[in-house]
C-alpha cells in the first residue's frame, strides 16, 4: 500500500512539473481541493474600504463651531444617509475614508460654508460585525467555516484564524492545512501549513500572517 501511494505521489509530481503546474502542494492536493477554494482567493491591497454593513462615524462642522457627530451604517446598496443630506443618499461602497471625506465635503458645501468633515470607522464586533479591512475565508474541517474578520492590526495568522473559526474538527488533517493567496495579477499561491511544527516543535515562524482575501482550507485526514 505504501509503495502504491509513493508511486502515485511521484507520478503526480512528475505530471505537475512537466505541465508547468508549479508547486508540490498543487501536485499532491490540487485534485482534492474543493471548487470553492480554487476560485475564492482574491487580491486585496490591505486598504480599509467602506462596504455594506460597515458603520462610519462622521463629524461635520464649520470654523469656530462645534461639529455635529453622526453615525451611519452602510446599507446593502452601498449608501449612507446623513443629516442635512436626507434628500439624497451618499453612495460610498468601495471608497477609502479619505475618498468618502472629500465626497462629503463637496456635498455639504451646498449647505455649509467651508465645511469641516472627519470620517472614521466605528468599532465592530469581530464575530458579528463587518470589517472594513476585509476577511479571510476558512473552509473544510473547522467548527464554523466561513469568513473571519481581519482586525485593524492586520495580525491575523493561521492559528488565530482557525481559533476564530471555532477550532478544528476531530478528523482534521493538522499537517496539511492549505493557504491560498492571490496577487494583484490574479496569480494564486498555495502554502502548506503543519500545525505540528508550530505547536509541538515551537516553530512560530511557520505560523504565517494572512492577508484579506486569503483562503484557508483544512482537509480531512486520510487515516
Amino acid at each position: 500500500m505504501e509503495r502504491l501511494y509513493l508511486r502515485f505521489a511521484i507520478l503526480a509530481l512528475a505530471a505537475a512539473f512537466a505541465t508547468g503546474c508549479g508547486t508540490i502542494a498543487d501536485a499532491l492536493f490540487g485534485d482534492d481541493e474543493p471548487a470553492e477554494v480554487k476560485v475564492a482567493a482574491k487580491w486585496n491591497d490591505g486598504i480599509p474600504r467602506v462596504k455594506p454593513g460597515v458603520i462610519v462615524l462622521v463629524q461635520v462642522g464649520t470654523l469656530g463651531q462645534a461639529p455635529t457627530a453622526m453615525q451611519a451604517q452602510v446599507d446593502q446598496n452601498g449608501e449612507i444617509v446623513l443629516q442635512y443630506l436626507l434628500q439624497e443618499p451618499v453612495v460610498c461602497d468601495g471608497l477609502t475614508l479619505d475618498e468618502l471625506k472629500q465626497k462629503l465635503v463637496k456635498a455639504y458645501q451646498v449647505y455649509i460654508k467651508q465645511p469641516q468633515v472627519s470620517v472614521t470607522f466605528a468599532q465592530f464586533d469581530k464575530d458579528t460585525g463587518v470589517s472594513p479591512w476585509g476577511t479571510v475565508t476558512v473552509l473544510g474541517e473547522v467548527a464554523r467555516p466561513g469568513p473571519v474578520n481581519m482586525p485593524p492590526t492586520m495580525d491575523l495568522t493561521v492559528t488565530k484564524v482557525l481559533q476564530s473559526a471555532g477550532g478544528l474538527k476531530p478528523f482534521a488533517n493538522k499537517s496539511k492545512i492549505q493557504v491560498t493567496s492571490c496577487d494583484r495579477n490574479g496569480n494564486k499561491k498555495r502554502t502548506i501549513i503543519d500545525l505540528n511544527e508550530i505547536g509541538e516543535k515551537g516553530l512560530a515562524d511557520k505560523d504565517i500572517s494572512l492577508r484579506a482575501g486569503d483562503v484557508v482550507w483544512v482537509p480531512e485526514s486520510w487515516y
